[in-house]
């Protein structure tokens, strides 16, 4: 983990050790930057512990090694802290068994076909192996070294770039040294079967097939990446979530931060099977659609108790419907119109989406909620109209709310009743 000797543990860094927890991998800290005159590494130390990484200088079992990648110090230092470690974690791997390794990227070259850079981890790829790579096979045609001379065979911790598969695999699957290609062909056939089947359903952890998992011995963990408006609310949100840890499932909070909820948290959560859980907080229209892609779960609150309710009714299988909402569309206030002596409506343009007359409202200003409101009228002039789309200006009108200010987002959203498949 290279963490700035200048700069010190930043929100990313943070981000980083989390999923180093969830992975279960140990941690090398790379202070880099060591060279320049504003660098503080007691700082960076001191923040590191107040994540709960340790490093070894301060009693801890963290080795950090102080290099700079510009004047290329310590680097020779980090390489045998890296070797130490995989030693100490007996790290080994047999040579003389079929390979097995993993994609680090793949693409269609026009002239060679699907290309794929692999590392092997264990055992050695031979040119002439049949592989199995997520779902698809080849026999391999060709190996290259790092340099892109040719090879014959690439052993543990080494990279290759493989030609010879019949498809472009994707960055993280598995290869895999299979006996021959009626095999392979058969476990490609049934990979694709097996990913028909599970895209029929979420294939990610969600509080409506909690129960059912529980049930099935499947679940020991719900895990859950928690964002707050503000911090002062993730200590009392975590404690709560914890109370409801069972005998049959345990409640871990991988990841808690104040904040949007960003793709980064998204990636997180899919990497992890991790429910989302946002308090009084926003997903960012990148996170959104990462989690529609990723087919993660979701959920935004603005109450404690409904937040606890919810997962402690899905540990006994008893969700209630569930109240789906969809932002429809935001529109930024340009100009105030008084209209009697309190009542105002907000001449808004449409930045995405759309506003619809029937839909509720959130106010955000500076970044926060101010107020929760509906729409009460909603005019392209001075005509009525039910929805008014991106790139188009209109008067809003809300209920009850009247302090808008030019600048403020409306936020539009509808919501639904939808049953839920637990229990």
């Amino acid at each position: 983990m290279v963490v700035a000797a200048d700069d010190g543990v930043m929100p990313q860094t943070l981000e980083a050790i989390d999923h180093a927890r969830a992975a279960k991998v140990p941690i090398i800290i790379a202070l880099n930057k060591i060279d320049k005159p504003d660098a503080n590494p007691d700082r960076v130390k001191n923040g590191l512990a107040e994540a709960g990484v340790v490093v070894e200088e301060y009693g801890g079992d963290v080795p950090m090694v102080p290099v700079s990648a510009k004047a290329r110090l310590g680097l020779d230092e980090l390489l045998e802290m890296i070797n130490l470690v995989a030693d100490l974690q007996e790290l080994k791997a047999n040579p003389k068994r079929p390979a097995v390794g993993t994609i680090v990227e793949a693409e269609l070259d026009k002239g060679r076909g699907p290309v794929a850079t692999a590392l092997v981890q264990t055992g050695t790829l031979r040119v002439g192996d049949v592989i199995v790579v997520g779902e698809t096979y080849g026999k391999v045609r060709a190996l290259e070294n790092a340099l892109g001379k040719r090879i014959t065979k690439a052993g543990p911790s080494s990279p290759a770039v493989v030609l010879g598969l019949a498809d472009v695999p994707q960055a993280g699957d598995i290869l895999r040294v299979v006996a021959d290609e009626k095999t392979a062909r058969s476990m490609v056939e049934e990979r694709k079967t097996a990913s028909a089947a599970k895209s029929e359903g979420s294939g990610r952890a969600t509080l409506e097939d909690l129960y059912a998992q529980i049930q099935a011995g499947q679940t020991k963990e719900l895990r859950i990446i928690l964002k707050t408006d503000v911090s002062g609310s993730l200590g009392a949100i975590t404690h709560a979530l914890q109370q409801l840890s069972t005998d049959e499932v345990r409640i871990n909070v991988l990841h808690e931060g104040a904040g949007d909820v960003t793709d980064n948290d998204i990636m997180l959560a899919a990497a992890s099977d991790a429910v989302v859980v946002a308090f009084s907080t926003k997903v960012t229209d990148t996170a959104r659609r990462a989690a529609e892609a990723e087919k993660v779960d979701v959920r935004q609150y603005d109450i404690i108790y409904k937040l606890t309710d919810d997962i402690s009714a899905a540990l006994r299988g008893m969700l209630e419907p569930e109240q789906v909402e969809t932002v429809e569309g935001r529109a930024e206030v340009r100009q105030i119109f008084k209209v009697g002596k309190v009542a105002v409506i907000a001449g808004c343009y449409v930045t995405d989406g759309r506003i619809v007359r029937s839909g509720g409202v959130r106010v955000w200003r500076g970044g926060k909620v101010i107020a929760t409101d509906k729409i009460e009228s909603l005019r392209r002039f001075r005509d009525d109209v039910r929805e008014v789309a991106t790139n188009f200006e209109c008067g809003i009108g809300l209920a009850g709310t009247n302090d808008l200010v030019e600048g403020d987002i409306i936020e539009c959203f509808t919501q639904q009743m939808v049953s839920r498949a637990a229990g």
